[in-house]
């Protein structure tokens, strides 16, 4: 666990690096250990695309090229059709941050390009957007929140403490009227701040743990075992630790309800597994051609997001993006050259690129999956 760093720049158009298993190190919730045991049954062939498997799913297209020019770059959709972005303005010489619907553009921050601001760990619930802010003037991370509805963004607070942003899902958690996030105290290695402040704003409540966290479902933490030697999971609501079970040549990331396991054999990824913290219902859902397209395990505890390259991929930074459905166990072709893909609170996005450079973002709302 590191405190956060500066974000790197969402405008790049590429899929990560080549192995799964380097999208997994980065996310900070991941276990290595040794054995193999035994290969689980494949999953059922039927295979079909998301329109004709899921026609009543909502949808839409965005084209990233705003009114005034810039390209809009999505932190986080709503729904099919609203999201909360950023983009440069037409001048090139601020960042705004825009809550846009459909063509409607809602400023929410402007800061001077030069300071490079950073804007990352959104998150919301039905009535508020939150989100972490810093720029290299202002290094210190501070939280704001605007509300859904209209009006001006506002700061949440500026008492983060040494925030901890591993770039998924968790990194910003709205339960029980609170806002939480995780902070490094000093050895990162002895103990984990779980902070929390009023969605309305208030005093910051800090509660350490002993050990090195990382925030997951509410009321869970995530310990990968890096540092302890056992993973596990917290629930912080009845203070109980649950064991993850670990056995063969895998790289774990879990949840409360899922793991994925990326199966390696001596040198390279086999296949990738999803399996349950307690090592139930272990299930195999791709083989070694394909890579976890996103941070965060098993979106909605329902749907893994996985990606396909191509013989293509490395020269154009695209490759095909299928979701994994736990519930059919089906395997769901999305679109067959995504440049990328991204995922918060059960919206999936990615963009696609036209031959003369044309950005388009593209969303489904998996929340609307029958």
């Amino acid at each position: 666990m590191t405190p956060t760093a500066p974000a790197p720049d969402r405008r790049q158009r590429r899929w990560p690096a080549a192995a799964a298993l380097v999208i997994a190190l980065g996310a900070g919730s991941f276990l290595l250990f040794g054995g193999t045991g035994d290969a689980p049954a494949p999953p059922p062939p039927t295979r079909t695309d998301a329109k004709s498997v899921w026609p009543g799913a909502k949808r839409a297209d965005l084209p990233a090229a705003l009114p005034d020019g810039p390209l809009f770059t999505p932190t986080i959709f709503l729904d099919a059709t609203t999201a909360v972005g950023t983009a440069p303005s037409p001048a090139g010489d601020q960042s705004r941050l825009l809550l846009r619907s459909g063509s409607q553009l809602r400023e929410l921050r402007r800061l001077p390009l030069g300071d490079n601001p950073q804007f990352e760990a959104f998150t919301a619930d039905p009535n508020q957007i939150f989100w972490a802010e810093s720029t290299a003037t202002s290094p210190a991370v501070r939280l704001w929140t605007a509300d859904r509805s209209g009006g001006p963004a506002r700061p949440l607070t500026a008492d983060t403490g040494r925030a901890v942003f591993f770039g998924n899902q968790y990194d910003l958690v709205v339960a029980d009227g609170k806002l939480r996030w995780a902070a490094a105290p000093g050895d990162v290695a002895e103990a984990t701040e779980i902070r929390s402040v009023p969605v309305g704003g208030g005093k910051v409540t800090v509660r350490t743990e002993q050990g090195q966290w990382s925030q997951s479902a509410w009321p869970w933490l995530v310990d990968d075992g890096s540092t302890s030697g056992e993973p596990r999971l917290r629930n912080l609501a009845t203070s109980r630790d649950v064991k993850i079970a670990v056995s063969g040549l895998d790289v774990l990331t879990c949840g409360p309800v899922w793991c994925r396991a990326m199966v390696m054999g001596e040198e390279t990824l086999t296949r990738i597994d999803l399996v349950r913290p307690d090592g139930a219902d272990r299930r195999k859902i791709a083989g070694g051609a394909a890579q976890s397209a996103i941070t965060d395990v098993a979106v909605l505890d329902r749907f893994e997001i996985l990606s396909e390259p191509g013989p293509d991929t490395d020269l154009t930074g695209a490759a095909a993006l299928v979701v994994y459905d736990i519930t059919t166990g089906r395997t769901v072709d999305v679109a067959p050259d995504a440049d990328g893909a991204f995922a918060r609170g059960g919206m999936l996005w990615w963009s696609t690129t036209a031959g003369d450079e044309e950005i388009t973002w593209h969303t489904l709302d998996l929340r609307t999956v029958p």
